[in-house]
């Protein structure tokens, strides 16, 4: 049976060690998060972060949009928060209703305030390893956990399956700053069993419920879940069928308390380098 990486424990060690960080800084690390409309898993993450946060000894702030919320109004709201010195860190909450196009507002963050490394900028300085403001928050939480758990990420033949630009690319080139030779797959990947069995390590990032079964493993293989769906009772489940393949890997991640703690935690660790990097300017 595979050793389990325990994301939800490790995340917690971090948030401690933050919190006796921001016991000694004379000025609070300041969180703002926007949040458009009433999509439910978004109000239940930004309730989580903005507790969190509050635990950490952070200023956090949540602007609630309405779902009608126009473009102007979300923009102003940004460029205000850009130019205000006490906001060291901005979260763009996603999904943003349908009328809103995510990619032109996460434009408009100030790279230096982009707490979650979406901004263009940030991924360009990801990847050409010029030193992001912040790197996005999952794939971060991700190397950080395999890093803890002793995984040899160098030279390993690393999977990962699911290409988007919060998830699967960043952590692709996280990867490969790591020296681990990488291979991105999707769903639109031919044969994909017949890769991922080759992997080392492999890391599903898809949302699609129990797409990778037993026979996508190598034994021994490191298994990392990211993905997030729910069942017809709306349990969280993840991508991986956790019983069939935790028989087979090495160690692996469960969904819930693996990869979302980490996500969090790396947040938190994010918006306190935001704050300590805004003080220098």
């Amino acid at each position: 049976m595979a050793q389990i990486m325990d994301g939800k424990a490790y995340s917690k060690e971090i948030l401690a060690q933050i919190k006796l960080k921001v016991e000694k800084l004379q000025k609070k690390p300041s969180l703002a998060v926007i949040l458009v409309g009433n999509d439910p898993a978004s109000q239940i993450y930004v309730s989580n972060k903005e507790k969190t946060a509050r635990e950490l000894g952070f200023i956090s702030k949540t602007y609630r949009l309405k779902e009608n919320t126009s473009s102007n109004e979300l923009k102003d709201l940004i460029l205000n928060l850009n130019l205000d010195e006490d906001t060291d860190a901005i979260l763009l909450q996603l999904p943003l209703p349908k009328h809103l196009i995510p990619q032109e507002f996460i434009e408009l963050i100030d790279p230096k305030k982009d707490v979650d490394g979406f901004h263009p900028i940030n991924c360009g300085r990801l990847l050409t390893n010029s030193s992001p403001y912040a790197v996005s928050c999952t794939p971060k939480g991700v190397i950080k956990l395999l890093k803890k758990y002793n995984v040899e990420i160098q030279g390993a033949n690393t999977v990962v399956i699911g290409r988007s630009n919060m998830v699967g690319k960043p952590l692709s080139q996280l990867l490969l700053a790591q020296n681990a030779t990488v291979t991105v797959a999707h769903s639109k990947t031919k044969n994909l069993p017949e890769i991922t069995q080759k992997a080392d390590i492999l890391i599903s990032a898809t949302g699609i419920k129990g797409l990778v079964t037993r026979d996508f493993v190598k034994s021994g293989a490191v298994v990392v879940d990211v993905g997030i769906s729910r069942d017809e009772n709306g349990k969280i489940k993840g991508d991986v069928e956790f019983e069939e393949v935790s028989k087979v890997a090495s160690l692996i991640t469960p969904v819930p308390g693996g990869i979302g703690p980490m996500t969090i935690a790396m947040l938190m660790e994010n918006t306190l380098e935001l704050s300590l990097n805004n003080a220098k300017f």
